[in-house]
């Protein structure tokens, strides 16, 4: 079940370009609270507070009930604005939740196993395709992350979207066949499976040269025995 925080909030009655700028200079960040079919409230949170928020990670993932002025509101961020220079928040949205309502959230993948895969112990090198997997799941159950076991994959190998448990109640958006992670080979691996494949072809040819060599000799030394046997019993009969 997911963990629901807390967040306080201020109303914000007035709207627009010049409140939102009043609001940022107060140390308060502008927002709005909207969905399951009630009317949007404007409010603003402290900037400090929202950007520990948000710099903690999972921000978009996390549930929070935020205390508008003694009543709750159980909402969800669904986007936020950073300062393209100063990196602060300029403005979030958060939507509400309804009971039992069905959301799609973007969840983190996180790899394990990576260190005993045997295709990292060859050399090779672990590389996330897919950072983040869209799901549908409730509001109940969003889960932190997605596990991926990358412990049995060798060098050129793949894992698949279609290889990964999820948990029970989370449906994926995205295709079963998408590639999640793969092991990369180290550099010159190609040249050395070359040169092994070379090396291996030649061994064959090699130890059979002596073998095609020896059978004419065998099969011209009988001939001759044979040649010399007649002229010697010529010699005794005479």
């Amino acid at each position: 079940m997911a963990t629901v925080k807390e967040l306080k909030a201020t109303a914000r009655p007035k709207s627009g370009k010049g409140a939102a700028r009043a609001e940022r200079r107060a140390g308060r960040v502008p927002g709005v609270i909207y969905g399951d079919n009630q009317p949007p409230v404007t409010i603003s949170v402290d900037d400090r507070e929202l950007r520990q928020r948000i710099l903690a990670g999972r921000f978009l993932t996390t549930i929070y009930d935020i205390d508008l002025e003694g009543k709750k509101h159980r909402v969800i961020p669904r986007d936020f604005h950073l300062d393209p220079v100063k990196d602060f928040p300029l403005h979030v949205d958060f939507m509400r939740l309804g009971e039992g309502a069905t959301i799609r959230v973007s969840v983190p993948l996180h790899i394990v196993n990576g260190e005993s895969s045997p295709g990292v112990k060859r050399g090779g090198t672990v590389n996330i395709v897919t950072h983040t997997l869209d799901l549908e799941c409730s509001v109940d159950n969003i889960p932190q992350y997605i596990e991926a076991d990358v412990g049995a994959l060798e060098i050129s190998y793949s894992l698949h979207l279609s290889e990964v448990k999820l948990p029970a109640g989370v449906k994926s958006l995205t295709r079963e066949d998408a590639t999640l992670v793969t092991i990369v080979p180290p550099s010159g691996y190609a040249e050395e499976q070359k040169a092994a494949a070379a090396g291996g072809a030649a061994a064959p040819a090699a130890g059979a040269a002596p073998a095609a060599a020896a059978a004419p000799a065998a099969g011209a030394a009988a001939p001759a025995a044979g040649a010399k046997a007649p002229a010697g019993g010529g010699d005794k009969k005479k």
